[in-house]
């Protein structure tokens, strides 16, 4: 089942405290940037964020959740509605996110 407009809208609104997040579709679902770091994505209509320390510490109670088969597992957020929670969660993550590789020119 692909993630629909409305949820992923929905989500970028409670993610508008943050300064520079961005989203890309792929294959019906959306992978979630913020500077330029991928810190989660929306599958099915969830919101899963990458498991680091951080994200362990925040949601310690959260069950891992595959977001398709044969990915890593993720973390489910839940509390969608607390913007101050998902601000705290996602700025003490991005140290934590790998630095995008930069793609060489042919």
């Amino acid at each position: 089942m692909a993630s629909s407009q409305e949820y992923l809208d929905f989500i970028i609104e409670q993610l508008n405290i943050l300064d520079d997040v961005s989203y890309r579709k792929m294959m019906g679902e959306y992978i979630l940037y913020y500077r330029g770091k991928i810190f989660g994505g929306i599958y099915d209509n969830r919101f899963l964020v990458k498991i680091t320390k951080s994200s362990r510490q925040l949601m310690s109670d959260v069950i891992e959740e595959l977001p398709y088969d044969g990915a890593k597992p993720m973390l489910l957020v839940d509390d969608v509605d607390n913007k101050e929670f998902l601000y705290e969660l996602i700025t003490n993550m991005y140290e934590e996110l790998p630095t995008p590789k930069v793609k060489k020119k042919n």
